[in-house]
This record gives C-alpha cells, sequence and structure tokens, in this order.
C-alpha cells in the first residue's frame, strides 16, 4: 500500500469555479424560449370560438323571431275568431 497516494487524496482540492453550462444575460432579463406555433394555435382557438359563438347567437335570433312571428300568427288567428 502506498502512503502517499491516501496522503494526496485527504489534501484540500481547488474548487473549480468555470461556469461552462449557465449563461447570464447582460440586460438582467431571462431569455424564454417562445414557440412560434403556440401563440397561432391559441389564435385559431380563439376564432373557432368566435365563430361558433357567433353562429350560436345567429341560431338564436333566428329562434326569436320565429317565435315572435308565430306568437303574431296566433294572436292574429285569435282575433278572427272573434270577430
Amino acid at each position: 500500500m502506498d502512503v502517499a497516494e491516501s496522503s494526496s487524496l485527504d489534501a484540500p482540492q481547488a474548487m473549480d469555479t468555470s461556469e461552462v453550462g449557465a449563461k447570464t444575460s447582460t440586460t438582467g432579463s431571462t431569455i424564454r424560449k417562445v414557440k412560434g406555433r403556440k401563440m397561432k394555435r391559441m389564435k385559431n382557438v380563439r376564432k373557432m370560438k368566435a365563430k361558433a359563438h357567433a353562429i350560436s347567437k345567429n341560431e338564436m335570433t333566428a329562434e326569436k323571431v320565429s317565435k315572435s312571428e308565430s306568437k303574431k300568427m296566433r294572436t292574429l288567428s285569435a282575433k278572427s275568431l272573434y270577430e
């Protein structure tokens, strides 16, 4: 057994202070990776929801109009019965 090897392991070693992986920004802000497709997908989703909402509103107004026309027809037919 070599005594020189065991004494070299016990001695304090210099700490490596080089930062290879970590990069700091010069402006102080963090750099985010923004994927281009995500915004486009969200925009498309908003458009599709807006179209669906517009179609449902259109159907609701058409239903209201048909209800009011049927009500007018009922009242006119009821008035004609009593005249």
